[in-house]
């Protein structure tokens, strides 16, 4: 997992390298069978938004998303066993489908590792607890990758979360709750483990109170697995989120890495900019290095 791969990012944004050309093509799993758990609303087809006057690169924002899916993009050489679930973010409205989901994941495939899209469900913002049908989907689909990780070549204890903002908060609940049956089993993957091997978790949203504080329902326990934060100061979504995650992991005892930049605002994903925070992307496969050396 120690190759350079930063040029693969540049690269993209500068036009040699065009993800949304194939991804139509790639495999993408069903999560599950039937309607999702404790759904009964029909959205109505899936929507993409149109997209934001003057944005370069465009952003395609998901919408009406009821039926969720694994897009999965598993690197054809190099492969170090390692694998990802990607969640997008977007305010439990949208999900930011190519920024945070497709770009992120042919980043990871670049060092070895393979991903996974979650297509969560979505808009969840309105219902009375936004991140509890999206972490049920997270949790669906770690048990499905570790499910099928001989078939991927990827080994079954390296396998974690990564999510931004919104779905920062869906992968923080996914996993801090792993412990906990969020849905009922529907059939024996649903018996195999939820929780991920490590977390990932950028400019997350929805961890802290208005006191700036976490939430009380986040209980991180020696269990939780390690994470690594990255955050903005001047980030709307304040950085408090992954700060106080931070210290509550700190003093459970889970080694973890928490990267702050002074400026980068919200929702950069791994697009390179004029910012630190942009740098990101190989503070985590150092981190990811430490990890699995």
């Amino acid at each position: 997992m120690r190759i350079s791969s930063w040029w693969l990012v540049v690269a993209f944004v500068f036009g040699s390298l065009d993800i949304t050309a194939w991804g139509d093509e790639l495999p993408v799993i069903s999560l599950w069978t039937g309607q999702a758990p404790g759904e009964t609303d029909d959205l109505g087809p899936e929507v993409a938004q149109p997209n934001k006057a003057g944005e370069i690169p465009p952003v395609t924002r998901l919408t009406n998303i009821s039926q969720p899916t694994l897009t999965v993009m598993v690197p054809q050489k190099e492969r170090n066993g390692t694998a990802v679930v990607i969640c997008p973010g977007g305010g439990f409205n949208i999900l930011a489908w190519n920024k945070e989901g497709l770009e992120v994941a042919e980043w990871f495939n670049s060092i070895g590792v393979a991903a996974f899209v979650l297509k969560y469900r979505s808009p969840t913002s309105k219902r009375e607890i936004p991140w509890l049908a999206p972490a049920q989907d997270a949790q669906r689909a770690i048990r499905i990758v570790r499910s099928r990780a001989a078939e991927w070549d990827l080994k079954p204890d390296r396998i974690g979360l990564l999510g931004f903002s919104a779905g920062g908060s869906t992968a923080a609940n996914a996993a801090i709750k792993s412990e906990t049956r969020l849905y009922d089993a529907i059939d024996d993957t649903d018996q195999l483990s939820c929780r991920p091997d490590f977390v990932a978790l950028i400019y997350p949203a929805y961890l802290v109170n208005k006191q700036g504080q976490l939430k009380p329902d986040l209980v991180v326990t020696k269990q939780t697995p390690p994470m690594f934060l990255a955050h903005a100061f001047d980030d709307g979504i304040t950085c408090e989120n992954s700060v106080q995650l931070f210290l509550a992991l700190k003093k459970a005892g889970v080694a973890s890495d928490l990267h702050l930049y002074s400026t980068g605002g919200h929702g950069f994903g791994l697009r390179p900019s004029e910012h630190a925070a942009s740098t990101w992307p190989k503070r985590c496969e150092d981190w990811l290095n430490g990890l699995y050396r």
